[in-house]
């Protein structure tokens, strides 16, 4: 869609509220011309010089009211980021100067952006390709270093790397097909089923199943995943989830139930970003107030990805804890032996053999020790591993990816079978196509404008 002359679009590029810099970006055929007339430079030239910085005031049409004074860059196009003419007028990060301007571009011409549509037009200009326009949002969204960097790989076509591996395999195929309908009388076979399957089994469905894979095991570095401290009133979990935040987040008392309702806190363990929530303490109350966390705190185990059962260590093993664990159901489970510095030790050895099937850590959450042995149990029963994650992907496809990926090596399977019973060329190139199809949703070639609408409606304005 390169060339095609689209709106012009404004909007605001910097998050709300009060910064030393706020940028208004305008792309599309009109964007010098709003530019032109809203801007004044200080050194006026015949013409704006593309991507270098001018100084000047943006200015009120007619009445000459200067509105702020501003750095501003024309980037004329296709070096731009939507390759289209793109403006950007560099103000002060006060919103009411912010939307003046934008106010004053829409009077010029411009019409407010959709969310995501600089992204968008990016895209349908073939500056970026989907799997790339997707790792904008989540450069944008990412949580941990390790999010962070799985999204600048995939920005720099990892993914399409490849995705497009697997298509040339594919393409290699299907000429072979082509040449065997077009000369179907040839008396040399030229389609070799046992070879095109073998390609099948040895390299495209292994390459789809390892990209199936890190979408499977990434999928917790992008989304996170849900840790939910659950035990009787007074074991210790205010004090377990301010020793994990490394803050004072949580009231902590000697009074039992001082927790009244959930407190939920974002951290990362080993790069993966983990909600740890911290719940009432849960036993029989007639406190209204207190029954309701109770209740909340239910919910939240329900959700939980990992739930951590917290005892105290320095007393006997109650039948509510006993109850509280028959609830957690297929939750993965760690059981938490707190105020472990207040035993001689064979109370954690009598927790250990007691609830051998769960991994058990002893802890401090008063004075911090067993914390890091903690968190590398939760990472590692989450990820199979110990020290850190090492996938050995350059990229982590998201579900959208994988849908695709799981159709499209179904019908890699569907084809196989068909040179068992040796298809036709034709339906053989059909089915090839089917394939094609699938991996071209990943990319952007075969996707429809309702997958295309979805995707970018999660970005931001400006965007």
């Amino acid at each position: 869609m390169a060339g095609r002359l689209e709106p012009t679009i404004a909007a605001i590029a910097t998050p709300p509220g009060p910064g030393g810099i706020g940028i208004v970006r305008i792309s599309g055929p009109g964007a010098l011309g709003i530019l032109s007339q809203l801007f004044q430079p200080k050194r006026p030239t015949p013409a704006p010089v593309s991507h270098h910085l001018a100084f000047g005031w943006i200015k009120r049409p007619g009445s000459g009211q200067i509105i702020d004074e501003v750095m501003a860059v024309f980037m004329a196009a296709p070096h731009s980021y939507t390759r289209e003419d793109v403006v950007e007028i560099h103000s002060h990060g006060n919103f009411l100067i912010l939307h003046e301007i934008l106010i004053l571009a829409q009077e010029a011409g411009a019409r407010l952006a959709d969310p995501g549509e600089f992204t968008k037009r990016a895209f349908l200009n073939g500056r970026l390709d989907l799997t790339q326009a997707e790792a904008v949002l989540e450069l944008l969204q990412a949580r941990t270093s390790e999010g962070l960097r799985l999204a600048i790989n995939q920005l720099h076509g990892a993914l399409h790397g490849h995705i497009q591996q697997i298509v040339d395999s594919l393409i290699r195929i299907k000429a072979i097909i082509e040449v065997a309908i077009d000369f179907p009388d040839e008396e040399v076979d030229i389609i070799n089923p046992q070879a095109i399957k073998q390609t099948f089994e040895e390299n495209i469905i292994p390459a789809l199943e390892n990209l199936i894979s890190a979408a499977d095991n990434g999928k917790i570095f992008r989304d996170g995943i849900a840790v939910v401290i659950i035990g009787r009133p007074n074991v210790g979990k205010s004090s377990l989830l301010n020793m994990l935040l490394q803050e004072d987040r949580a009231i902590v008392t000697a009074e039992a139930g001082t927790t009244r309702d959930t407190i939920e806190e974002q951290i990362t363990i080993k790069g993966m970003p983990v909600r740890i929530v911290d719940t009432a303490g849960i036993r029989d109350s007639q406190d209204v107030v207190e029954e309701i966390g109770i209740q909340r705190s239910r919910q939240k185990m329900a959700q939980a990805d990992v739930v951590l059962l917290l005892l105290d260590a320095s007393q006997p093993v109650h039948q509510d804890d006993l109850e509280l664990m028959s609830n957690v159901g297929a939750k993965q489970l760690i059981v938490v032996a707190n105020k472990r510095d207040l035993c001689q030790g064979q109370e954690v050895d009598a927790l250990q053999k007691r609830f051998a099937n769960y991994p058990v850590v002893a802890i401090s959450a008063k004075h911090g020790a067993g914390i890091h042995e903690l968190e590398t149990t939760i990472f590692s029963l989450v990820t199979g591993q110990d020290k850190g994650w090492d996938p050995g992907y350059t990229t982590v496809p998201n579900s959208r990816h994988r849908a695709a990926m799981a159709k499209a090596c179904a019908a890699c399977r569907d084809l196989c079978a068909g040179l068992n019973g040796m298809l036709s060329p034709e339906l053989l190139a059909i089915e090839l196509q089917t394939v094609l199809d699938h991996l071209g949703e990943i990319v952007g070639y075969t996707t429809t404008e309702e997958v295309l609408d979805t995707i970018f409606g999660e970005f931001c304005i400006g965007k």
